[in-house]
């Protein structure tokens, strides 16, 4: 079992067909849920799926609500990002996240490996998004 970093396949395949809106506001909503190292993700994942999900003190099946941060451009790079999430007091082991379409029957959007696995223990377990610039944004089409 792994979880590799990657904007998934199918998710690439449907932003040809108009499948993701990512406006802030009047867009899809986009959740990010939390992985143990058991879990199976990267890009041949289509959607999300409860199997190894985190489960603890703090959070809740289907992780977070993201908010967007509204689709531009910088030259040739279209880009999106989200503002960080996080979960208070929480009592959680993660070794990766998956950002997915709960608007649009949980399609998967990106896989997030952090690495290792990253524990709270009634603590805050943050995911920081890097900045939303051409070179950074956790979305990029260039």
């Amino acid at each position: 079992m792994a979880i590799s970093q990657a904007m998934c396949t199918s998710f690439k395949q449907e932003l040809l067909t108009g499948t993701h809106n990512f406006t802030n506001g009047t867009g899809d909503t986009f959740k990010i849920a939390l992985f143990t190292s058991s879990a199976t993700l990267g890009a041949a994942t289509t959607a999300y799926s409860t199997s190894n999900e985190v489960s603890g003190t703090g959070y809740t099946a289907g992780g977070n609500t993201l908010t967007n941060v509204t689709p531009t451009t910088s030259g040739t790079t279209a880009f999106t990002d989200f503002a960080d999430t996080t979960w208070s007091t929480a009592t959680i082991t993660a070794r990766g996240a998956l950002i997915y379409n709960s608007t649009d029957s949980d399609k998967a959007v990106v896989v997030l490996d952090f690495g290792s696995d990253k524990t709270s223990t009634a603590g805050d377990f943050t995911i920081q998004f890097p900045t939303a610039d051409a070179s950074n944004a956790i979305i990029r089409i260039a």
